[in-house]
């Protein structure tokens, strides 16, 4: 039997258990990436740690979340991951320089090599044939610390690619598509592997674009072959020495299969508030637009940027259109301004700011009161853009740029518009924002620590017995951005989660946090898809804080689960989902014997305020229990 790509990685990295779906191994890991939103945390973890020597072959912190200073907080946290990656000797990433996802592809990435980042859109790094995972932030302090990462072995679910793209359809609509037939949580427990003859025609950054948004599917990984097309945007980059063809074999198997034709596909757009809500442009319709965005990890590359200019070139926004472009990294702007594209775009109308997440993240750049907002980024979750009644769109670069002349959303198929082919150039190497680290002494370098940035909280050991009130009930598909909100406002304070607990679940319940308080805790019940989204582990330290035991769920995000068990925080789904619609706030539960329940496969709640008894499904490893029992991963570690 053949193996699939995915495997034959996994296998070549593999430090403990068996390469089986459902089995809990531990695998080597050669790269780790942090950004400033998660990465304060991450190195607070490390130094908790008293890590000697970190164990990766290449660990990089990224600037590109928290770059708008308005305050000391943001700089005095970038002050901090510089001195503690001196400390460590890792590489530091100036503000300025991109995006860390399109960084590290430009940059770093190899073919075979496993990456760990803490930001969920780590799979772009597939795009080169990586396994990259997105984790929460103490996963990857700890995989610098030792070098490993664990985790449940996944399905591999087969995408099968034929024919080829018609001009004005792109990797986007490729991503979308797939999005529309598995939906936000169809990829959850799978690796999502690339296969088929389409594969051929699509670049690297078209890839990079596809595995970026398997973090929508909730897929633990997406990756394509390593191929001639790798080999080429690795030499564009001056690193053709790092290229390694890569496949699966011709007779690998496959759990699931899912097959595309390319030639079929259309022009498509997911409609707010989800990246699954997905239609045809066509079928939207043309409705009008006030604000268009261009940037982000997923559609910030040199050819999506080189095929908005060329769209724009001679024209003029809609005078009713804001307009605004973030590329991905120094090395795609300079380029840019080198071969007049720069020029192009401002001369179209066209904002031009740092490169960096931007507006994707709610930093900056929030749409009006009540707007229609297109984007070619990755999530247009409610309230994400920083405006709560605004409806964002999620299409592709060329929509995006034609959909800004026309001032309404519009088909470039349809428009007349013509669209040259992009070809890759090749870059001069520039690594004028990286700091490498000389000299390395973790006993001589100090930690800069400004104000703000608190110490993370920790838990204790299990009780044997756990109780609390209902404090939240929750609906389906809860997001990250829900439970711990994401915005120029917020950010600066990453560091400082007494602060960032108060606006925990702001959105959907804005007395949650003080009712946690009154109650001295409590407990959370939630529905489908608990956690999906960011990896930010915010969303579960900031709920530890307050003091949150347990999370009962009709199912789980998996990056959630595992940080909410990093915490100490008992991820706990209901056999039985009807008996969701059973509770109320105030209601009073109670687990007895919780250290001994944990270790089997089910786990009896009792509702003190009514009387019933509820059955729970822990399904945790045998690592994932010893974490528990201890209060979390660092309790665990310490011994």
């Amino acid at each position: 039997m053949g193996k699939t790509l995915a495997y034959k990685i996994l296998e070549n990295h593999l430090v403990e258990g068996t390469l089986s779906p459902g089995n809990e191994i531990t695998i080597k890991i050669d790269q780790t990436l942090t950004q400033d939103s998660t990465g304060t945390m991450v190195y607070l973890q490390l130094e908790a740690m008293d890590v000697e020597e970190i164990k990766t072959e290449l660990s990089v912190a990224y600037i590109d979340h928290n770059t708008l200073q308005t305050g000391f907080e943001n700089a005095d946290d970038h002050e901090f991951i510089k001195s503690v990656a001196k400390r460590h000797g890792v590489l530091f990433s100036k503000p300025g320089n991109g995006i860390c996802h399109q960084l590290q592809l430009e940059n770093f990435g190899i073919p075979g090599k496993t990456l760990l980042g803490s930001d969920s859109h780590t799979p772009t790094g597939g795009g080169l044939g990586m396994i990259a995972i997105g984790a929460g932030g103490l996963d990857v302090a700890v995989a610098m610390a030792k070098g490993t990462y664990s985790l449940t072995v996944p399905k591999v679910l087969k995408v099968e690619l034929t024919g080829s793209l018609k001009p004005w359809v792109s990797a986007k609509d490729v991503i979308l598509y797939v999005l529309k037939e598995l939906t936000v949580k169809g990829g959850v427990g799978k690796i999502v592997e690339y296969t088929g003859d389409g594969v051929k025609t699509l670049s690297v950054t078209d890839r990079a674009t596809i595995t970026n948004m398997g973090a929508e599917l909730g897929a633990t990984t997406s990756l394509f072959p390593s191929d001639e097309n790798t080999r080429k945007y690795l030499a564009a980059q001056g690193r053709e020495k790092d290229y390694i063809p890569m496949s699966a074999d011709p007779n690998a198997v496959y759990d699931e299969v899912l097959k595309v034709d390319l030639s079929s596909l259309v022009p498509l757009a997911a409609m707010p508030h989800s990246p699954d809500n997905v239609d045809t442009i066509k079928n939207i319709g043309t409705i009008k637009i006030d604000q268009v965005a261009i940037g982000s990890c997923t559609n910030s590359s040199y050819s999506d940027l080189m095929k908005v200019a060329e769209i724009l070139k001679g024209k003029k926004v809609s005078p009713d259109v804001s307009l605004v472009i973030s590329p991905g990294s120094s090395k795609i702007l300079s380029k840019l301004a080198q071969n007049g594209a720069l020029a192009a775009m401002i001369d179209a109308g066209a904002r031009i700011i740092e490169n960096a997440c931007g507006p994707c993240i709610g930093m900056g750049q929030s749409p009006k009161s009540g707007a229609v907002s297109l984007r070619t980024f990755n999530r247009n979750f409610k309230g994400r853009s920083g405006t709560l009644d605004a409806d964002v769109y999620l299409v592709s670069p060329e929509t995006a740029a034609v959909s800004a002349v026309m001032g309404v959303l519009t088909d470039g198929s349809e428009s007349g518009v013509h669209l040259p082919e992009i070809t890759e150039e090749n870059f001069a190497y520039n690594d004028n924002f990286i700091v490498y680290p000389k000299d390395t002494n973790k006993g001589n370098t100090k930690v800069e620590m400004g104000p703000n940035i608190k110490p993370f909280p920790q838990n204790t050991n299990l009780p044997d017995t756990v109780s609390g009130e209902v404090v939240l009930h929750a609906g389906n598909n809860i997001t990250t951005d829900d439970i711990m909100p994401s915005d120029s406002r917020l950010l600066p304070y990453r560091s400082n989660i007494p602060y960032l607990a108060n606006y925990c679940f702001e959105k959907i319940d804005a007395e949650f946090a003080a009712r946690c308080k009154e109650a001295d805790g409590g407990i959370i019940v939630g529905g489908e898809n608990y956690g999906q989204g960011s990896s930010r582990e915010h969303a579960a330290l900031a709920p530890l804080y307050l003091g949150i035991k347990f999370v009962l769920a009709k199912s789980f995000a998996r990056i959630h689960r595992s940080n909410l068990i990093n915490s100490g925080i008992l991820p706990l789904v209901f056999k039985n989902p009807g008996d969701y619609d059973t509770f109320t706030l105030g209601d009073k539960l109670m687990i007895k014997n919780a250290r001994e329940q944990v270790k089997n496969p089910e786990i009896i709640i009792q509702n003190v305020t009514t009387g019933k008894e509820y059955i729970a499904l822990t399904n945790f490893s045998e690592l994932e229990i010893e974490m528990i029992l201890a209060g979390g991963k660092i309790n665990q570690i310490k011994g």
